[in-house]
């Protein structure tokens, strides 16, 4: 490995444009993997026919936050996303708090995804005759495969991204049309959308469920260093992000609605979570053959390939931020001499989801309810709790008079993400045992790591340097 030993000097270049990062972006958010997983649980835990209502309102409440996270880019003028604003907003204490708090959400989930890909391949070899296989060893195979791509520049995960988004999307359109051009007897109907349908259940759930689906959706900012046009890209590709992956969601889960039909979907979706059928996989092949079903499925694990490798990128450009300022070990901030990637934060991150992996693999914990379950509820609880912070950054900043603009962009927007972002929350905590499958102890438990991080960083972390980003 050959890095810089001017670590703290160089920074990472690259030229990725709006679409690049859009790529790495919706591909974190695993559309596929959200549609099979989430939507089930929206829906059959939540307000059946209503569900995709929930997508959009998750999607209205990130698309407020937005606004503010935007408005403060320029301000901003380097990598780290929501350690970054919440430092110049907040002040380094708090910067250091969330900085951790960045670090275990992003790496629960991404161990939650290793967990659920793991057996996602052995249950596909297994559909196929073929030996069953202690899902680790797959996790392990993929973790390899991620570290290879993770390890080398920016560029080449996101063109493996694209063409496995592309056909990712491409397959889910195409299983929209003909769901919408085959209908149930109910025909294609818009109650998914009257107040009357949406609020019946518990709406609360389907908005929790829609929002585990955007996680990441924020690394926008983390490639500031490798956009092409910073000024100009992040806030495209943060809205189009958004935008994309919102629509996506809400149309394609109505699209369910209408193919099944308002009255079957809620049973459809708790046959599905009581492990009595697959609500993605048996809708397709009941859309598109079996050949249809059997390529909906290969990309499943696809999608879940494209949300591991760019979380794995994510966390790689946390560790080389922080470490450039002074909060982890400086040779975590060393860029490699010819792949211009922070290459031994990279191999870090891959050992450390190696060594997380391992453990729960020897603890025995089932993959589906036990890792991935967990971890994603930690996940989710953390991506709140960094949003929510970052809003109140973004708030305080402009409320200084530190910089000047519109009322609705630097004021109102911001508080209204505030106000939003705790509504979320209080619904994600009171909702979490469906989050996590477990307990109400475990729950608990699981829910208190993010806040434990933010008030360990806050207090335990003496940095040697400022924090606040440097605006040369």
């Amino acid at each position: 490995m050959t890095t810089s030993t001017k670590a703290e000097g160089r920074r990472l270049n690259g030229r990725l444009g709006p679409i690049g990062i859009v790529f790495m972006v919706v591909a974190a958010a695993a559309p596929l993997t959200v549609i099979g997983g989430n939507m089930p649980l929206a829906m059959g835990l939540g307000n059946g026919a209503g569900a995709p209502m929930g997508f959009v309102i998750a999607a209205l409440v990130l698309l407020v936050f937005s606004v503010g996270f935007v408005t403060m880019t320029p301000y901003v003028p380097e990598a780290g996303a929501f350690f970054s604003y919440v430092t110049v907003g907040l002040g380094e204490r708090v910067g250091k708090g969330i900085a951790v708090v960045a670090l275990i959400a992003y790496t629960a989930i991404q161990v939650g995804i290793y967990g659920y890909i793991g057996w996602a391949i052995n249950d596909t070899v297994t559909h196929y005759n073929g030996p069953v296989i202690p899902w680790p060893v797959y996790s392990f195979v993929v973790l390899a495969i991620v570290a290879v791509l993770g390890y080398r520049h920016i560029e080449l995960s996101a063109k493996v991204l694209g063409v496995a988004l592309a056909l990712e999307i491409g397959i889910v359109v195409i299983l929209d049309v003909v769901m919408v051009a085959n209908p149930s007897p109910a025909g294609v109907t818009l109650s998914s959308f009257d107040p009357a349908v949406f609020t019946h259940g518990t709406l609360g759930i389907a908005v929790l469920f829609a929002l585990t689906g955007f996680i990441g959706f924020e690394a926008t900012a983390v490639f500031r260093d490798e956009a092409r046009d910073p000024e100009r890209t992040i806030p495209l590709a943060t809205y189009a992000a958004v935008i994309i992956i919102g629509a996506f969601y809400a149309i394609t889960v109505w699209a369910f609605v209408v193919a099944l039909g308002p009255d079957q979907v809620t049973a459809t979706a708790e046959k599905t979570l009581a492990g009595e059928g697959n609500m993605l996989l048996d809708t397709a092949g009941d859309m598109l053959g079996t050949i249809g079903r059997d390529i909906v499925n290969v990309l499943l694990l696809t999608s879940l390939f494209a949300c591991v490798l760019s979380f794995h990128n994510v966390i790689a450009r946390y560790q080389f931020v922080l470490a450039g300022k002074g909060l982890l070990p400086a040779r975590l901030a060393g860029v490699h001499d010819n792949h211009e990637s922070p290459a031994f934060s990279s191999v870090v991150q891959t050992v450390t989801a190696a060594v997380i992996v391992g453990v729960l693999a020897i603890l025995g914990i089932d993959p589906l309810v036990g890792v991935f379950g967990s971890m994603a509820g930690i996940a989710t609880v953390g991506m709140v709790v960094l949003m929510l912070t970052t809003s109140i950054a973004v708030l305080a900043f402009f409320l200084r008079g530190r910089a000047s603009g519109p009322l609705w962009t630097t004021r109102l927007a911001p508080a209204l993400a505030v106000l939003g972002l705790l509504g979320s929350l209080w619904l994600v905590l009171s909702n979490f045992t469906l989050v996590t499958g477990g307990s109400a102890t475990l729950s608990t438990i699981l829910a208190a790591i993010p806040f434990v991080g933010l008030i360990a960083g806050a207090l335990a972390w003496r940095p040697s340097r400022s924090l606040a980003p440097s605006t040369n």
